[in-house]
């Protein structure tokens, strides 16, 4: 093989240094963990709401009960949990993907805005497009996959489009709501 092929691009992006590419998700479930906390702390000082189950509910659906239970109890325990996350072990993309999972649904018991980081959503997203469960994958396979408020997709095909958030909890089983075609408009 002649050596020219080394001068051919293999995608269209630009080249440069890529030292922040890591499978090491921390600093992503951290976040996550920091904004249930703000959500939490903001329903107790709104409501006067008791907490306590919505902290639970959250831990138990991030999986991060071992972890929770290492930081201890306490109205700080959310925010001593993503400092210990943050500080702790690896992250893989299945830690990323219950922690989503688990803010989308405190954010709906809540009645907020459901919203995820577009980047996290599209990392969770792509995950799950091949290891969601099988109807949820049936859904989006032979399609390219679209945010409509993100700058990615992925897959090949007819394109699929929604929001980052909205795509991810689809594929994460928080909403019944799947991407869609995008609409036509009319010529006129």
């Amino acid at each position: 093989m002649s050596d020219f092929a080394r001068f051919l691009p293999l995608n269209g992006r630009p080249q440069g240094a890529e030292t922040g590419v890591s499978s090491d998700r921390r600093t992503a479930l951290a976040e996550l963990v920091e904004r249930a906390a703000e959500l939490v702390a903001g329903v107790a000082s709104e409501r006067g709401v008791a907490t306590d189950t919505l902290v639970e509910a959250f831990i138990d659906n991030a999986e991060l009960r071992s972890d929770f239970d290492a930081v201890g109890p306490g109205p700080a325990a959310l925010g001593a949990l993503a400092a210990a996350v943050r500080d702790g072990r690896r992250r893989r993309i299945r830690a990323l993907s219950a922690g989503a999972r688990a803010l989308l649904l405190l954010q709906r018991e809540l009645d907020a805005e459901s919203h995820l980081d577009a980047g996290v959503a599209g990392t969770v997203a792509l995950h799950l497009a091949a290891s969601a469960p099988f109807a949820r994958r049936a859904a989006v396979k032979g399609h390219t996959i679209r945010a409509t408020d993100a700058d990615w997709s992925f897959g090949s095909g007819p394109v699929l489009e929604g929001t980052a958030t909205a795509i991810a909890a689809f594929l994460l089983g928080v909403s019944d709501d799947p991407p869609r075609p995008p609409a036509v408009t009319g010529r006129g």
